[in-house]
């Protein structure tokens, strides 16, 4: 279910209907640009188009190593590591989520099953 709001420049905005945040798995290049501006934004101006040239959506963003990093030409090392530590954070809140879903899941499977015998 989805509904529709509306932010501060009185566009529509769809966010689901629970409020959960959107999957990093479904984040568009630009959803990984609002990322990149919010969690390193000291280097964001000098990477960003890097990003936008490699279309690094979500998907890619989590799975990126210290090597990707290095091969996208982000050649400082300070800037690499604190990219890298921002990407380890969001892959250990990816993985938080994750699982909590699939506790949620396991036990509305379990109360079902319980329910119905």
């Amino acid at each position: 279910m989805v509904e529709e709001t509306i932010n501060n420049t009185n566009k529509p905005k769809v966010k689901a209907a629970n409020n959960k945040p959107k999957s990093v798995y479904s984040w568009t290049v630009v959803d990984v640009q609002k990322w990149l501006r919010r969690h390193c934004s000291d280097y964001y101006s000098l990477y960003v188009d890097k990003f936008i040239q490699n279309d690094i959506t979500g998907r890619t963003l989590i799975r990126i190593n210290d090597n990707s990093l290095l091969r996208l030409g982000i050649t400082n090392v300070d800037h690499r590591e604190a990219i890298w530590r921002e990407i380890l954070k969001l892959r250990l809140k990816t993985d938080i989520m994750e699982i909590r879903d699939l506790q949620r899941r396991n036990t509305n499977n379990l109360f079902y099953e319980y329910s119905i015998a």
